[in-house]
């Protein structure tokens, strides 16, 4: 009998990885890692801040502890204040001036990184994934409101935005000034604090419904209720950064979308344009198929994938490595040129901190 031949099957059409990419575990491990650095940064800077109060609410006994100026990163609306001081003036204000540093560092990495401080730094945004992540392992799924009302919702954020914003641009230089100066400006941080501390019955039943409401919905506060993070959104629209789909190398299985914690249908894009990605990679990090998916600047017109995304592609240590560039820059810079801290005697704080809750707005 004579031999048959051997029937070869067809070369595969599918081109061969040619960049090797992080797992899925380490993406998000690096992530994950920055977010837990961050929140112990702020726990150390709130329990600072607590011992400081707690030295002028004792009228001065006990150990007295400098007062954190990391922690006016929680004032926004006065480091959005401060910030247009700022460029009203050209002078960094004198009261809270932190605030204004990190407001600006915050909204730098929005323009650069999209919102990738919501994802990678923010304490909330990072309690606001444990919690919707702890809904879906305890009642199996998270709830998806129907586009619709997803939409009504989302526009929420924006209307408190706009006004915050409303009310600060038809502030004048010398108002701003102003306001800072008042006893209330001065311990607007201490009045923060008091809030948590001194919490009431409604304000607990408001906070106990969102935490509910976020391990139903995937970042409720976050997607729907938060005005910086409307603000860092609209930055975001400038930023080069995006996810980027090379539709030759992706397989279609879906996995990316599936994935996103802000529900973009990315396996439908070419390039992820919307405020509501916050450059968390999850959807890089589940990508069935090599080079089909990154976080990167535009690619350059070359003949090869390879040549396109070279020198392009942002890993995970890349945004750490931006993140932290911009963060402790800009620290260091307001604490070189003496502009980090709030410059008041002990006196004033004495009079001021022990009587916060007692102080008012002044358009009160």
């Amino acid at each position: 009998m004579s031999a048959q031949p051997v029937q070869l099957p067809p070369p595969s059409s599918k081109k061969k990885p040619l960049v090797r990419r992080l797992s899925p575990d380490q993406s998000q491990s690096t992530r994950h890692i920055v977010q837990g650095l961050f929140l112990l940064l702020n726990g150390w800077l709130g329990l600072q801040f607590f011992l400081w109060a707690r030295y002028f609410e004792r009228g001065g006994s006990g150990m007295f502890v400098p007062r954190p100026a990391g922690v006016e990163g929680w004032l926004p609306i006065a480091g959005l204040m401060n910030t247009k001081y700022l460029f009203l003036t050209g002078h960094v204000p004198a009261i809270h001036p932190a605030a204004m540093f990190l407001f600006i560092g915050f909204m730098l990495m929005s323009l650069l990184l999209k919102k990738a401080f919501c994802a990678w730094l923010c304490p909330v945004g990072t309690f606001s994934e444990f919690l919707w992540k702890l809904g879906r392992r305890v009642y199996g799924r998270n709830l998806h409101p129907p586009r619709w009302a997803d939409i009504a919702l989302r526009s929420l954020k924006y209307v408190l935005l706009g006004l915050f914003v409303a009310v600060i641009a038809a502030m004048s230089a010398s108002a701003l000034e102003d306001f800072m100066a008042t006893p209330y400006g001065i311990v607007a941080d201490v009045k923060m604090l008091n809030f948590f501390r001194d919490i009431g019955i409604t304000a607990a039943v408001v906070i106990g419904l969102l935490v509910l409401l976020s391990t139903l919905v995937q970042n409720f506060w976050c997607r729907y209720l938060c005005p910086y993070g409307a603000l860092m959104g609209l930055a975001s629209l400038l930023s080069l950064v995006k996810i980027r789909r090379d539709q030759e190398a992706c397989v279609d299985c879906g996995k990316c979308a599936k994935a996103c914690p802000a529900g973009i249908a990315v396996d439908k894009l070419v390039q992820v344009r919307t405020v509501e990605c916050t450059a968390c990679m999850e959807c890089v990090a589940v990508c069935s198929a090599q080079n089909a998916l990154q976080l990167a600047l535009p690619p350059r017109k070359a003949s090869t994938p390879a040549e396109r995304w070279r020198r392009r592609v942002l890993t995970p240590l890349t945004v750490c490595g931006v993140l932290a560039y911009i963060f402790f820059g800009l620290v260091l810079f307001a604490r070189t040129t003496n502009h980090w801290k709030t410059d008041l005697p002990r006196s004033v704080y004495m009079q001021l901190v022990p009587r916060a809750n007692q102080l008012t707005h002044p358009g009160m």
